[in-house]
């Protein structure tokens, strides 16, 4: 797998490839918000049968880019020209691309869950008369592509009853009954673990081989490096560079950061001023959580751990290992059935309530990982979410004062260095790296002691990834409490003092970060029998 670290290029590229066809175009393109120029006459080439990462900072336009490409921002919303297969092509809607063969998959699946994967594939684009669907064609079909993808379920599988990779993969099968001939892949592998996201990557190197061209967008730089055969470099809605992942030049992750943010960085983890750590703040001794459904497993099981305040102390396990069940069981048992064990906060054991209200009165807070189904509401703007968690700090007699909900957004805005042109901005047209810090800024408002931070920094890019660091080292100052879940183990290593390792729902290690190398770690899971 290209796991964290993980740095290859690749040598497969045909030599002498001069005359190599470029299938795609984008000249010039320029698009514009209500004060916002997301793009800015920016360009792209790609070349048939390569494929090609588009990477730059949260915010910097590449799905903005795409977006324009695929149709669904429409001719006439944006400036400059399509070219595909030598053909100016102006799309007024999705169906106009793919009728073309470009199909895009957006980080956020599509997918319902209660429909089979065959109903899902061809939803919108049925099989059969327009009187009636062929579901005996329809199956078959979508069996066809599913065992291109290596999907072995039968596709009148529900597709709630298969997990987050392989649903990944039906959104590639359903590209493929499309008849994609460019495939644009945004963030593929998000909420992917190391062992999907190297299939997904793998699959991509096959369909490459077979003629296939891509348009990959990710932020792992270690996978840009896995797959791609160019880069084309995006900031602030600007094409700065195309590099040649074949060419004379190595191309390295620092060499790829540059471009992305205009300067080095030397050190991806911000040092951290030697504050005293101070004593327990938060400690749960032999904590057992039952999963809400099938009862007869345990999520979290006899689990005992503490952090201190000045502390950031890490949580890291595979895909599984009940990391987020363990933070949202501490959250007013937010997350299944409460067993055994007990909370002590600040010396004193408390008995929550079943509810989060209890746990922010108590001054836990929780970042959740999905941020934008669970964290934060994105039809309404920073002012609303910044304030969410604390009603009480912008009120008086109950009643919502707006003047206080405004300036204390505007201090957050400030604060965490968001990019935004107003608080009243909707938080769903803000970039990932953002909204992140929205969501912290909505929890930091909430004044807590103790803050559960559940992958922090995922799906957001380099940049926003050191501002973010920043912002928990200076919770840390403040004599903060900080648990911070990662499934990157640099990440991992490099923000804590402290480090528990789980597997198996359950804690099976814990070391000081100095001690601690990803070889260690690994090995650790692997020797608690079950780390494969």
């Amino acid at each position: 797998m290209p796991g964290n670290g993980y740095f290859r290029l690749k040598d497969d590229h045909l030599e002498g490839d001069t005359l190599a066809k470029i299938i795609l175009e984008m000249k010039n393109i320029t698009k514009t918000f209500p004060g916002v120029k997301a793009l800015d006459n920016v360009n792209l080439k790609v070349e048939e049968g390569e494929i090609h990462a588009l990477v730059g900072e949260n915010g910097a336009g590449k799905s903005t880019l795409m977006n324009v490409l695929s149709g669904i921002y429409p001719y006439g919303s944006y400036e400059g020209d399509i070219i595909y297969e030598g053909e100016v092509c102006k799309f007024h809607k999705i169906k106009d691309s793919e009728s073309k063969g470009i199909v895009i998959i957006h980080q956020e699946l599509a997918l319902v869950p209660e429909m089979t994967i065959g109903e899902n594939m061809y939803l919108g684009n049925e099989v059969g008369r327009k009187s009636a669907i062929d579901w005996d064609k329809t199956y078959s079909e979508a069996d066809k592509y599913l065992k291109m993808v290596g999907l072995t379920e039968s596709s009148k599988v529900k597709v709630k009853e298969i997990g987050t990779g392989k649903q990944q993969l039906v959104e590639i099968a359903k590209a493929l009954s499309k008849h994609a001939r460019l495939l644009i892949l945004d963030e593929p592998t998000s909420s992917l673990n190391e062992e999907d996201s190297k299939a997904l990557l793998d699959l991509m190197l096959g369909f490459k081989k077979q003629g296939m061209t891509m348009i990959i967008i990710t932020h792992k730089l270690n996978e840009v490096a896995y797959v791609s055969d160019k880069i084309t470099v995006v900031r602030d809605g600007s094409t700065i560079e195309t590099l040649d992942c074949h060419g004379a030049e190595q191309i390295s992750e620092d060499r790829i950061i540059k471009g992305m943010v205009g300067r080095e960085m030397t050190n991806r983890f911000p040092k951290r001023e030697n504050v005293p750590i101070g004593d327990v703040m938060l400690e749960v001794s032999n904590w057992t959580v039952q999963h809400p459904k099938y009862t007869e497993r345990n999520v979290v099981n006899d689990v005992s751990m503490n952090v201190r305040k000045g502390e950031v102390v890490g949580i890291y396990g595979l895909m599984g290992a009940g990391r987020t069940e363990l933070a949202m069981s501490i959250f007013g048992q937010s997350y299944g059935t409460l067993l055994s064990g007990t909370l002590k906060i600040d010396g004193k054991e408390v008995k929550l309530k079943k509810t989060p209200l209890d746990a922010i009165r108590h001054k836990i807070a929780y970042v959740t990982e999905d941020r934008k189904g669970n964290g934060l509401v994105l039809t309404q703007s920073i002012r609303v979410n910044t304030t969410l968690a604390n009603l009480g700090g912008v009120s008086s007699h109950t009643v919502l004062d707006t003047d206080a909900e405004f300036a204390a957004a505007e201090e957050y805005r400030r604060k965490m260095n968001t990019k935004t042109p107003s608080v009243e901005q909707l938080v769903g047209n803000l970039s990932g790296g953002n909204q992140q810090k929205v969501l912290l800024a909505k929890w930091m408002f909430a004044e807590p002691d103790v803050l559960i931070l559940d992958e922090p920094t995922r799906g957001i890019d380099v940049g926003a990834k050191y501002e973010i660091y920043c912002i928990i080292n200076d919770l840390a100052k403040e004599g903060k409490s900080v648990i911070m879940i990662s499934s990157e183990l640099p990440e991992v290593i490099g923000m804590s003092d402290r480090i528990y390792i789980m597997n198996a729902s359950r804690i099976v290690g814990e070391m000081r970060a100095e001690e601690a190398t990803q070889e260690n770690i690994m090995g650790m899971i692997l020797a608690s029998g079950r780390g494969d």
